[in-house]
């Protein structure tokens, strides 16, 4: 018999590791100007990344625009910003 806790499905939240950025609420606005809640999602995507200074491979759950932050800045610089604000712990 499984506990309850197995038969729970655990979804990491929506929240990039490296911007902070996070689901976001507002409006549908209809053509009437009826309002109605919505959800506006980060284009968060999982990718890995070689860390040079540490050999070894880092996977972080993103959104689009870090990673252009990360192609321009470099990895190293991008992840101690992070931890300076807090959004990434490294295991």
């Amino acid at each position: 018999m499984q506990s309850f806790y197995e038969n729970q499905v655990h979804k990491m939240a929506n929240v990039c590791q490296i911007t902070g950025k996070r689901t976001r609420t507002g409006n549908n606005v209809s053509h009437s100007n009826n309002k109605t809640k919505r959800k506006f999602y980060p284009n968060l995507q999982k990718k890995s990344f070689f860390l040079a200074e540490e050999n070894r491979w880092v996977e972080l759950k993103i959104a689009t625009s870090a990673i252009r932050t990360i192609n321009k800045n470099g990895l190293s610089a991008v992840l101690k910003e992070a931890k300076e604000k807090g959004f990434y712990t490294s295991k």
